[in-house]
């Protein structure tokens, strides 16, 4: 018997149409899926996070754009002392004018003004300030307090962006160590659950107790999920921070455990010495308060003579400084010396030189202000550092309590000499105290971390 082949249209060609359109789709599918991936994991240091930082950080990037803009300036300023050399040339187009001749006896007949529509001309001149009255040396202090006060801005932006980094990752780390811990909370609770099912099915507990250990389970649970939404945040800050793409999954390399760095053993009087003599931004500030300084005495300079000294070489056709004239190239020279003053002007360089006191007056006073606000910080910061060592004490005592507790308690549940209650209070105030121990580590790390920006290392 003949086969009969399916033909376009029938029951038979659609389905088999049908079916290849699905196993290509489930094939291209599959395809793209395996292209996409996990996200992948970087392994990352605290150290390594501040160095990626300092390269992806656009803020730090602004600052060294203005710092690299003062340094111009101040280049720009320099270069004022210096001679300026200026170089013209120029053709002009004139229209033709009468000729002026004059005929004397013995002489003939001379043309003294000729015409000569077309003229040529070339000109070099150098202008040397002489005397400016302190202007061009305010101007150069000036400019170089800037720079340097540019540079202590980016060097504190520095500073800011690895206490930034530094809390950013402590964050993460604390947020996946308060995970583990509530991890090992929930096979407690879940091994408890399970022991409640098996006391309720042989009537030996009642309804009351499996539900009481129920909700401290699922309390466990909703803490977890509360610790992974911390670390998905602290994840993602971290990751824009150091320029890593945001899809991606970090992986911790530094444990709280790890000793603080730069712990200080100073006396409070020596903390605050250091920090007068290397907060960046105190710097900064006497910096600006220097260069308005010198912006006084750069506008009092304009009451003052201004000096100069000017050399020019002109190389014409025609030279109009050379009777009569004639179309041929000829050149001259000039040197002369300038003087400009003015002996009157209203008040108005009084007037300037206030406002640029009175500007320096308020940089000056914003510094005082500034200085004294950093001495309450170190202050708070020391303190803050003395009660997080302290609570970091109290909260490792805490937690060998409670394991001692929770063991006791199990053993005394197991033997039935003790209820369901008494462990289930045990397990909870253990994972009080493990959540408590990992929040205290955290912050000592993180009370150094803030000393040390407090101090400006």
């Amino acid at each position: 018997m003949t086969p009969i082949k399916p033909r376009r249209g029938t029951p038979h060609a659609r389905a088999f149409l049908v079916a290849l359109s699905l196993a290509l789709a489930s094939w291209l599918g599959s395809e793209s899926v395996a292209d996409d991936g996990p996200a992948p994991v970087i392994r990352l240091s605290l150290t390594e996070a501040i160095e990626r930082a300092r390269v992806a950080s656009a803020r730090l990037a602004q600052v060294r754009a203005v710092q690299s803009g003062a340094e111009a300036a101040l280049r720009g300023a320099r270069a004022a002392r210096l001679p300026q050399l200026d170089a013209v040339a120029s053709y002009t187009r004139n229209s033709g004018v009468p000729e002026l001749t004059i005929t004397a006896p013995g002489l003939g007949t001379r043309t003294l003004f000729p015409n000569l529509p077309d003229a040529y001309r070339t000109r070099a001149q150098v202008a040397l300030p002489l005397f400016t009255g302190g202007r061009l040396t305010a101007a150069i202090d000036a400019a170089r307090e800037q720079h340097a006060a540019a540079g202590l801005d980016a060097e504190g932006a520095g500073k800011d962006l690895v206490l930034e980094v530094t809390t950013a990752y402590l964050s993460l780390v604390t947020a996946r160590e308060s995970d583990r811990v509530v991890g090992e909370a929930l096979a407690t609770y879940d091994a408890h659950l399970r022991d409640a099912r098996n006391r309720l099915a042989q009537g030996l507990a009642a309804r009351n107790e499996l539900l009481a250990v129920q909700v401290e389970r699922d309390r466990a649970e909703l803490a977890r999920l509360q610790a992974g939404n911390l670390a998905s945040v602290a994840n993602a800050n971290l990751l824009r921070l150091t320029g890593l793409p945001p899809d991606g999954s970090l992986d911790p390399t530094e444990l709280l455990d790890a000793p603080a760095p730069g712990e200080a053993t100073s006396e409070p009087g020596a903390l605050l010495a250091e920090a007068t003599g290397r907060r960046p931004e105190l710097l900064s500030l006497g910096a600006r308060v220097a260069a308005a300084e010198a912006a006084v005495k750069t506008t009092r300079s304009l009451a003052y003579p201004q000096v100069s000294l000017n050399a020019a070489y002109d190389y014409a056709n025609p030279n109009s400084r050379v009777m009569p004239l004639e179309a041929e190239w000829k050149g001259t020279w000039s040197l002369g010396v300038n003087l400009a003053w003015t002996a009157f002007d209203g008040g108005r360089t009084a007037a300037a030189v206030a406002q640029s006191r009175a500007q320096a007056d308020a940089l000056r006073h914003q510094l005082e202000d500034l200085s004294r606000r950093v001495g309450l910080e170190v202050r708070i910061r020391i303190l803050d550092l003395g009660t997080a060592r302290a609570a970091l004490g109290v909260a490792e005592r805490t937690l060998e309590s409670a394991r001692e507790n929770q063991r006791v308690s199990g053993d005394r549940y197991r033997e039935g000499v003790a209820a369901s209650s008494d462990l289930l209070d045990a397990e909870t105030a253990l994972l009080r105290a493990g959540l408590d121990h990992t929040s205290a580590r955290a912050q000592l790390r993180l009370a150094q971390a803030q000393l040390d920006r407090a101090l400006g290392r």
